[in-house]
């Protein structure tokens, strides 16, 4: 298949090259000349976003960093949609608040093209491994379609519903996983505190109720887990930044349908003080940090 691709970031210049070893024809664009280059090296050919939707691509994929950037992609005269044949799917799997998704959904359909939301989880780890998982908003129909593109980039590919849906799931999502992070962090913080060894206390934690997937698969205090970013001074992984951005899409969302998210608000201010402090380019499992204390820290 001929796929149009447009964004090519941290998450969406692996997810091209997996579908490119899987096979597929691709025409690529990205601000960064660099990373068109990359792709193209790899078999790509480089387009405008106006020449991809003129062309004779059969589906189209967006990865964008936010709400801004895939409006400004889509809409308007100028946008993918008013160019793109009628009848080209399109996906957009870029993290963005579910009412900017259901709206530029809504224009695609007006224009005679399906389209799906499809935000991603599993890092640049998983994009780069192909084993990302998809939370895929839109039609049944345009899911099946769609479902053999996304398996070659993910493990897991789950229909979560109508339009907009896939972002619903991404923001509740993460949300919790902020949540949780800074959960974990104060118990191991305050364990070390009292004189317990991290990895002693990561293990009762772990066989035991408080166990959870920022504990045993990415605890955030050094030396815990080998491969985790707390043990390479927390580098790579999912940025601060990025995990502030995505609980003030979740906080938003919860202001349009006047739903409490206490415990999310809380953590977007201590995600906000963090990242104020210097700290945006740290893995988001630096917030430990907050807590502990002197030498330790």
């Amino acid at each position: 298949m001929h796929i149009g691709f447009i964004g090519l970031g941290n998450m969406g210049a692996p997810m091209a090259r997996n579908l490119l070893k899987a096979g597929h024809r691709l025409s690529v664009f990205d601000l960064s000349e660099a990373a068109v280059g990359s792709l193209v090296e790899a078999g790509a050919a480089a387009l405008p976003p106006a020449g991809i939707a003129a062309s004779d691509a059969e589906l189209i994929i967006t990865m964008l960093p936010a709400a801004p950037h895939v409006k400004a992609v889509y809409l308007g005269d100028e946008g993918l949609i008013a160019r793109a044949r009628p009848g080209v799917p399109l996906i957009d799997c870029s993290t963005i608040d579910p009412h900017s998704a259901r709206e530029v959904a809504e224009a695609a359909r007006r224009h005679g093209n399906p389209m799906l939301d499809a935000p991603v989880s599993g890092g640049t780890g998983g994009a780069a491994a192909g084993t990302l998982t998809f939370m895929v908003g839109g039609s049944t129909e345009d899911f099946e379609r769609a479902r053999p593109i996304l398996e070659a980039m993910g493990k897991n590919i789950i229909h979560c519903g109508a339009a907009g849906n896939g972002q619903v799931a991404k923001v509740a999502n993460n949300m919790l996983l902020g949540i949780s992070m800074i959960g974990v962090s104060e118990a191991m913080a305050l364990g070390v505190a009292l004189g317990m060894d991290a990895k002693v206390l990561a293990g009762v934690i772990n066989t035991s109720s408080g166990r959870c997937w920022s504990s045993d698969t990415y605890n955030p205090f050094p030396g815990v887990l080998e491969n985790a970013p707390a043990s390479r001074g927390y580098s790579g992984g999912f940025g601060t930044d990025l995990m502030l951005k995505d609980l003030g899409l979740a906080t938003e969302a919860a202001r349009q349908v006047r739903q409490p998210v206490i415990l999310g608000a809380v953590a977007q201010q201590l995600y906000q003080a963090f990242s104020a402090g210097g700290h945006g380019g740290l893995d988001f499992s630096a917030i430990i940090n907050q807590y502990r204390k002197g030498d330790d820290a």
